[in-house]
């Protein structure tokens, strides 16, 4: 015997719907001490900002505002991570260096004129985040001089897969301190031998 099945009652999709984006939780108070784990953006749960290298620098910074980040994945025709374009590579002196190389106006910069290149960046292993403290990321971070790290995973092919990122904004937020008070801390306790 075959059941029929009732069909369910559909309506039309309304103009301006949005979509459920994958939101993760961090805690809301951190210590240096605590976990690293506890303020990385985990992949796996939360949805990265993307851009391409072809975009324009203009149409990147857009895209940060209206998502409120700091920092896009720029991705290549393939989905592999090309670099990386942070709000400082916008506002500083990037553009300003392009245009006297290059010429133009600041419409014709692209995200890939003045982003970090794949090839210069550096990443953290999962691994070793999984065993690592808040403090050792932010001062990896200020080590590093950059505001973002990303955090990948390895296979078993030695292929790098980006699962995780850091931000020196996001954790300072975490820490409840503005950004030269969370360095300042991590400072005074390297000086200490903490």
């Amino acid at each position: 015997m075959i059941r029929e099945f009732e069909i369910l009652k559909s309506s039309r999709l309304k103009t301006g719907t949005s979509y459920m984006r994958p939101r993760q939780i961090l805690p809301e108070h951190v210590n240096l001490g605590d976990p690293a784990i506890s303020v990385m953006s985990d992949l796996s749960k939360v949805s990265v900002v993307v851009a391409r290298p072809t975009a324009s620098m203009e149409s990147a910074n857009t895209k940060m505002i209206r998502y409120g980040v700091r920092m896009l994945l720029v991705l290549d025709s393939n989905d592999q991570v090309a670099g990386l374009l942070t709000a400082s590579d916008i506002l500083g002196e990037k553009p300003m260096r392009f245009l006297q190389n290059m010429g133009g106006t600041y419409t014709d910069i692209m995200v890939r004129d003045i982003m970090t290149t794949q090839r210069e960046l550096d990443v953290l292993k999962i691994d070793d985040v999984k065993t690592a403290e808040v403090g050792q990321i932010v001062a990896s971070l200020k080590k590093s001089g950059r505001q973002h790290s990303l955090v990948v995973q390895e296979g078993d092919d030695g292929r790098q897969t980006v699962c995780g990122i850091f931000s020196i904004t996001q954790i300072a937020r975490q820490l409840g301190t503005d950004l030269q008070q969370t360095l300042a801390d991590v400072d005074a306790l390297a000086s200490s031998g903490h």
